[in-house]
């Protein structure tokens, strides 16, 4: 176990988009980390859509990488923008393709998640089904403070930065509660 807090983050942003108000979150989310955490962002883009005759002939390489990803990483991080009232097919599709390994890479995983959309909910539907769908694969997620940024187009500047005050407040509260989530699941799971 990280007794000194250096713990490996993974971020996962569920959108593919080059301005994704998600991969900002993300990156902000970085930057308010308490130090010890460190965020490493990988990407799910180059990912085949999930199908069994694929895996049959052996899971290929980029799904292989995500796996040996998220089974090093100590945590995750999921950035997760909404898509007609739920999780978007990219997220899904990894996680589709990452259910198939035995061992199951998201098992005991400590977990947080945020959203943000141009709406206003802020992404808080399409974040209820990603914690129930990671839930059956034994994912541990920090359950508050929420991050739902609605409007963020209103919150982030062209250049991708975060604005808005009240936001970055609440995202470095629940940053300084995702370390201690962290520490508590490692504990428990050591």
């Amino acid at each position: 176990m990280n007794t000194q807090a250096s713990f490996q983050v993974l971020g996962i942003c569920g959108s593919l988009r080059q301005k994704s108000f998600n991969m900002a979150a993300l990156r902000t989310a970085g930057e308010l980390m308490p130090a010890g955490l460190k965020l490493r962002i990988t990407g799910i883009g180059d990912l085949p859509i999930y199908n069994f005759d694929v895996q049959e002939k052996g899971f290929p390489a980029s799904v292989t990488k995500l796996r040996d990803e998220i089974l090093a990483a100590d945590a995750l991080l999921f950035a997760s923008p909404e898509y007609n009232w739920s999780v978007g097919a990219p997220l899904k599709n990894a996680i589709d393709w990452m259910s198939r390994f035995q061992p199951q890479p998201f098992n005991n995983k400590p977990a947080a998640v945020l959203s943000a959309t141009g709406g206003p909910l802020g992404g808080a539907r399409g974040q209820y089904d990603l914690r129930r769908i990671l839930d059956g694969l034994g994912v541990h997620w920090l359950a508050k403070p929420e991050i739902f940024i609605g409007m963020a187009q209103s919150k982030f500047g062209p250049d991708g930065k975060l604005n808005d005050e009240p936001t970055r407040k609440i995202m470095t509260d629940q940053m300084t509660a995702f370390e201690d989530w962290i520490k508590r699941m490692k504990r428990a799971f050591a």
